[in-house]
């Protein structure tokens, strides 16, 4: 596959536009002619495979509790009415009452605010488990968060996670693993149980860097990195049977043994203190006053959601915050998240409304209106599943996994009519972004224009979608066009309409499928 002949083009030194040229014709005259995903006469999802067993992922595992779970309706234990002034003070005394209440069935309970105007002059914090803030509309007569006072985040949703090794470190015995599996083999299988939370450790190595050609990085006469260090995918076995471990989430990324010597991929058992679960955000509206500037002046911000396992942010308007939101927990669910902005930001830099980069993370129904600025971006060495699906961004802006190597994303359905779906190489652009994405589809979507760049050794996707296709360089060298990503029925939609619901359903169940809709 292509991917083979990466690693011959690399490793022969043949001249940049020599390999662009061929690894473009190599996956024109192979990869292209793959479907990769289709349905069988039975209506079952068939999946194609490169020679190594990379294929597109089950991606179904996004989303509050892994996917195909109802957000639930959580017992309200405090409710507010406004009062003039700053609101903050009062609505998180209620959060810290709710928070000191015993678990019952897993929650604490809910702070609910009335309708009217909270202004609010600091950041509202949500950070031990089962504890839930909901207005009471997000709409006209609804709650409203006003943001006052100096710029900060409306609200924070945060653990505080400590991890610890726990046992002797393995070693991937696999010559390869491929993206999309759901097993590996280790060298010493004995140490680890079902039931084990484990850390797979993936080391940037300088021979990977200069495979992905990311060893030449140089801006304004200074050399840029990349990436360094490792990159880290946690998963819990599920089974253990010989020398084998079965995981409960497919990896996102693929671990070729070629460019991980001397040290190899590892794992680990882990143990965590401080992460908290099962906390909420919804029904409100949240207005700024309108910020302009660049994205290097403080702003208002409208929610982070970061060390967690299962929350959701549903049903929320958000008006004029800049870099709005921001999630890094796992299993999040965004339902019906709407950003408005009244002005542009300025400057090349642009800001990110949505921050896309927890593992496991659904971002369902969302509308973004603004120009100037990534819708979705992602930030280093995030891995998947990210789904982002039936959302609308209107204006000059583009959903782009932004920098340093995130894998496994899905783009289901949604619509950049004034704007691109990009998964590139972003080069020196940033302190060295270089390449942003690998495993990444873009499934029946429509966009002003679609930037599809094929990373060395994996894959990216464009299937079923509508909108300009562009051919580019890697910034500030345009002149060597880039390989293209995969492309498969472009201009017309393929079945089944939506990847993530009908690998939800055929995992599942119809009954999944119900609970989310």
């Amino acid at each position: 596959m292509k991917n083979t002949i990466c690693q011959r083009t690399r490793q022969g030194m043949l001249p940049a536009i020599v390999t662009a040229l061929l690894l473009t014709t190599t996956t024109s005259l192979q990869a292209q002619q793959q479907q990769w995903i289709s349905l069988s006469a039975k209506g079952k999802l068939v999946y194609d495979t490169t020679a190594h067993g990379d294929k597109i992922m089950d991606f179904s595992y996004a989303g509050y509790k892994g996917g195909g779970v109802k957000i639930p309706e959580v017992p309200v234990k405090i409710s507010l009415q406004p009062v003039a002034g700053d609101n903050s003070t009062a609505i998180q005394t209620a959060i810290d009452q709710v928070a000191a209440l015993p678990l019952v069935n897993g929650w604490r309970g809910a702070v609910l605010l009335a309708p009217g105007t909270y202004n609010c002059d600091k950041t509202i914090t949500i950070q031990t488990s089962g504890v839930v803030l909901t207005g009471s509309g997000h709409k006209e007569n609804g709650t409203l968060l006003q943001l006052t006072g100096a710029p900060h985040v409306g609200v924070v949703i945060k653990g505080k996670p400590v991890y610890v090794s726990s046992g002797p470190v393995a070693t991937v015995s696999d010559a390869y693993v491929p993206a999309g599996a759901m097993q590996l083999h280790v060298s010493n299988p004995a140490v680890f149980h079902a039931g084990d939370t484990i850390r797979i450790s993936k080391p940037v190595t300088p021979q990977w860097v200069k495979f992905m050609g990311m060893d030449d990085l140089v801006r304004d006469g200074k050399s840029q990195t990349w990436i360094n260090g490792e990159i880290t995918t946690d998963r819990i076995v599920q089974q253990v049977k010989g020398n084998t471990l079965l995981l409960d989430v497919p990896l996102t990324d693929s671990y070729d043994a070629t460019y991980t010597s001397p040290q190899g991929t590892t794992i680990n058992k882990i143990s965590s203190s401080g992460e908290i679960r099962d906390c909420g955000i919804s029904n409100f509206r949240m207005i700024s006053p309108t910020q302009a500037g660049t994205i290097n002046d403080r702003h208002h911000q409208a929610f982070f959601i970061s060390g967690i396992t299962d929350a959701w942010a549903t049903d929320i308007d958000i008006y004029n915050t800049v870099n709005s939101v921001s999630v890094t927990g796992k299993r999040v669910t965004l339902d019906r998240i709407n950003i408005y902005h009244d002005t542009v930001t300025v400057g090349a830099a642009k800001p990110a409304d949505i921050n896309a980069s927890g593992p496991q993370l659904l971002v369902r129904r969302c509308h973004i209106i603004g120009s100037n600025v990534f819708y979705i971006a992602t930030g280093a060495k995030a891995t998947g599943p990210i789904v982002i699906m039936d959302c609308r961004f209107e204006g000059g802006g583009w959903i782009q996994p932004h920098q340093r190597w995130a894998t496994g994303m899905l783009v289901d359905n949604c619509e950049v009519p004034g704007g691109g779906i990009e998964f590139m190489n972003r080069g020196e652009m940033g302190s060295g972004h270089g390449w942003s994405i690998g495993w990444a589809v873009a499934w029946n979507c429509m966009a002003k224009s679609f930037l599809n760049q094929q990373p060395p050794g994996a894959m990216n996707w464009m299937i079923g979608c509508t909108g300009d296709r562009r051919q580019e360089g890697r910034p500030f060298e345009r002149t060597v066009v880039l390989p293209e990503g995969i492309y498969v029925s472009h201009s017309t939609p393929v079945k089944p309409h939506s990847l993530y619901l009908q690998q939800l359903q055929e995992r599942l169940g119809k009954k999944a499928v119900e609970n989310i809709e």
